[in-house]
């Protein structure tokens, strides 16, 4: 790699002119890679576009309420968005008709797609869309207060029971949600209307659901040691099943240190005299396949859950859930499915719908066997929703380094093959957005509605209140406040 000196001259000769990058989703991806690239090319221009008014994207929006210092790499993506070769543009959509990617493509060297995964896998099961079934996604939405889920209004105080299909850390974020002491919730910044609905609530017990057993939980040890502490909250699991499977897979957890760990957690937890006390309750449900939801005849609300119970076939590091043809019911008033999300393509890219990814090699976008040019991913699109933010960043980071070094490469960027060409980023979109009235929202902007959120859970000792609709973000920026950074 040339130094930061040579490249800028390289730059220089070759364009005459900054690179011009445009990266779509301001979550961990798009600001690692963003940060990446201005350490790697210093004679660059970045601009982020972000759908919503406010960025990071799964940081604000996924991450536990109880667990603030996660939270904390939004400090880092402040030091980004300081730079001044960076631009920060909320609220405005890219794809379809008002903003095209090809506008994009008119205007810039190179397109970072890091826009994640916004939908999620279904069961495909009868009785999935009956009220108060959600995803996981929706719900973790709704009380870490993203706009698209501010009205879902889930029903807490119609039911005692409530069962999350799915294993990983998401099911066990929900599970400590339900099942936290109002008073603990209070203090971190879950919504304001969440509280409301979680004070009210009269859900006890949570059964969290998998089709495979023990050694195959896809949660960490982390949130299980955080579950297991929940005051006045006792532990259910199939204790035979357990022991029996930790005896047979002994040797495999020997090699596998985190799953050992994991597994020591639940074992001693069985052993522990917590296992019978509290009057909540959360339960490990293992070896069960949701197979249908029951309604309520007089409601048609969710009455019960129905599973096929599994066994376990193969070896115990590749082990297989293979259906019993036995049936049981499990009553229960709110389902929530934790399976997974899924991205969702963008016209204009390749998109690979069976894997939910964009093609793409070390985060170079691929068209087959080729490589397409100045199109790169990062993050879930990239390689999948899973990992931590700390996968995110190492994942971003190679993105960022294959840019750089097709820079200096000297390979072809967007609309190079017949010449470099004049990109002008998003002073070229200007007009664009005059025309369809987009009003792009600036990091300082978006600073001047966290100060609001922060003046605002003060107030009730939280660290924020967040502004749960889009209209009351805009809201807070007046008409002479307003700054487009253009």
């Amino acid at each position: 790699m040339l130094n930061s000196s040579a490249m800028r001259a390289f730059s220089t000769a070759i364009r005459g002119r900054p690179l011009q990058v445009a990266v779509i989703g301001s979550g961990p991806a798009g600001f690692y890679t963003a940060h990446r690239v201005l350490k790697d090319i210093p004679d660059v221009k970045i601009d982020m576009f972000e759908s919503l008014p406010v960025p990071h994207g799964l940081v604000r929006f996924g991450v536990a309420p109880d667990h603030p210092e996660v939270k904390n790499v939004m400090n880092k993506f402040d030091e980004v968005a300081t730079d001044d070769r960076f631009t920060f543009l909320g609220n405005v959509h890219v794809g379809g008709k008002d903003l095209p990617l090809s506008a994009l493509k008119s205007n810039y060297d190179a397109i970072v797609f890091s826009y994640g995964a916004s939908e999620d896998r279904r069961l495909n099961i009868p009785g999935e869309d009956l009220p108060n079934v959600y995803s996981a996604r929706s719900f973790v939405g709704w009380y870490n207060g993203l706009p698209h889920h501010r009205e879902l209004m889930p029903d807490l105080d119609s039911t005692d029971t409530a069962v999350i299909v799915g294993q990983g850390n998401v099911a066990l974020d929900i599970a400590r949600m339900l099942l936290s002491p109002i008073d603990v919730l209070r203090k971190t910044d879950v919504t304001d209307y969440a509280l409301d609905a979680l004070s009210k609530s009269r859900i006890k017990h949570v059964h969290v659901v998998g089709r495979r057993g023990p050694l195959q939980a896809a949660f960490t040890a982390k949130e299980l040691r955080e579950q297991m502490k929940l005051p006045g909250v006792r532990f259910n699991t199939d204790v035979q099943l357990l022991q029996s499977e930790l005896a047979n897979g002994a040797e495999y957890l020997n090699k596998s240190r985190p799953l050992k760990r994991l597994m020591s957690i639940l074992e001693k937890e069985i052993g522990s005299p917590n296992i019978l006390s509290g009057d909540k309750s959360w339960t490990l449900d293992f070896l069960r396949s949701p197979s249908r939801i029951i309604p309520d005849s007089t409601n048609n609300n969710v009455k019960a859950i129905e599973y096929e119970l599994n066994r376990l076939d193969g070896p115990t590091e590749s082990r297989r859930a293979i259906g019993t043809g036995q049936f049981v019911t499990q009553e229960c008033g709110l389902i929530l499915r934790s399976i997974g999300y899924k991205s969702i393509a963008m016209e204009g890219i390749p998109f690979d719908e069976s894997s939910g990814r964009v093609p793409n090699k070390y985060g170079k976008v691929l068209n087959g066997q080729n490589e397409v040019p100045g199109l790169y991913t990062a993050g879930w699109l990239k390689r999948g929703p899973t990992g931590v933010i700390a996968t995110t960043m190492n994942d971003a980071y190679e993105t960022a380094d294959t840019l750089a070094a097709d820079f200096v490469a000297g390979k072809p960027f967007l609309n190079e093959v017949d010449g470099i060409g004049q990109k002008t980023g998003s002073q070229g979109l200007l007009q664009l957005f005059k025309d369809n009235k987009i009003r792009p929202i600036s990091y300082v902007d978006w600073k001047l509605i966290e100060k609001m959120e922060f003046e605002a859970g003060q107030k009730f000792g939280k660290p924020r209140e967040k502004f749960g609709r889009v209209e009351d973000m805009l809201a807070v920026l007046s008409t002479e406040d307003l700054k487009t950074s253009m």
